[in-house]
């Protein structure tokens, strides 16, 4: 088979995530709100590999048919968890472009994107498995593309604002080198108790200050 043959093949092999309708009925509104809200128990409970629509429509108490006139396979249910997770990133993100950035001391610019980044971390039920979904499953792949894209064009804008000067594309290098520790720091904490959160946190804090005291006052690279 040409490589050609075997992308157009996985391309056919692809489920279609989007949901059935979009809910504008108060009814169909909170029964898809519990569809999403049972499944990120199941997904936190069973795992990835052992959830189905069959399981999803029994602890919602529906029919599997009536599962599907609102998500038509297991994929679009966790798509829609992801975009809704991805969304309130966005929200983050938004929120960390509105403060006084430029006459935030470093630690305190650190603790408050730490702060604010990772109650969105916690507000998300199965935030580990959902996330690992989103890397492995081929139909959600490209939220964790837009989840990347996201967040380092966002913080390459904010590490300008507080003072590194940096070429646009090493701004970006740094902020793709903070995303990847920010994050795997954030999905290990949202599973630890409070001593070992505390101290993991501590630890973040102090790679974050370094990571950026190295670069801040810096000429283009």
């Amino acid at each position: 088979m040409t490589i050609m043959a075997k992308v157009s093949s996985a391309k056919k092999t692809m489920q279609p995530v989007s949901p059935r309708s979009e809910p504008v009925q108060s009814r169909s509104i909170k029964r898809t709100q519990q569809i999403l809200e049972v499944t990120s128990e199941l997904l936190e409970s069973v795992g990835l590999n052992d959830l189905n629509t069959a399981l999803i429509a029994q602890e919602v108490g529906i029919s599997v048919g009536s599962l599907y006139h609102y998500f038509p396979n297991k994929q679009a249910i966790l798509y829609a968890m992801g975009q809704s997770w991805l969304d309130s990133i966005e929200v983050v993100l938004k929120e960390i472009q509105q403060w006084p950035l430029e006459q935030m001391p470093l630690e305190k610019f650190i603790d408050q994107v730490i702060d604010t980044n990772l109650q969105a971390y916690r507000t998300q039920k199965a935030i580990l498995p959902l996330v690992q979904a989103m890397f492995s499953v081929p139909e959600l792949r490209a939220l964790d593309e837009r989840h990347d894209d996201m967040v380092i064009a966002q913080m390459s804008k904010v590490f300008k604002r507080i003072g590194l000067k940096k070429h646009i594309r090493e701004r970006e290098r740094i902020a793709r080198h903070f995303l990847e520790v920010t994050h795997s720091s954030y999905l290990v904490v949202v599973n630890q108790n409070p001593q070992r959160a505390a101290r993991t946190l501590a630890d973040l804090k102090l790679m974050l200050n370094c990571l950026l005291r190295h670069h801040l006052g810096g000429g283009d690279d």
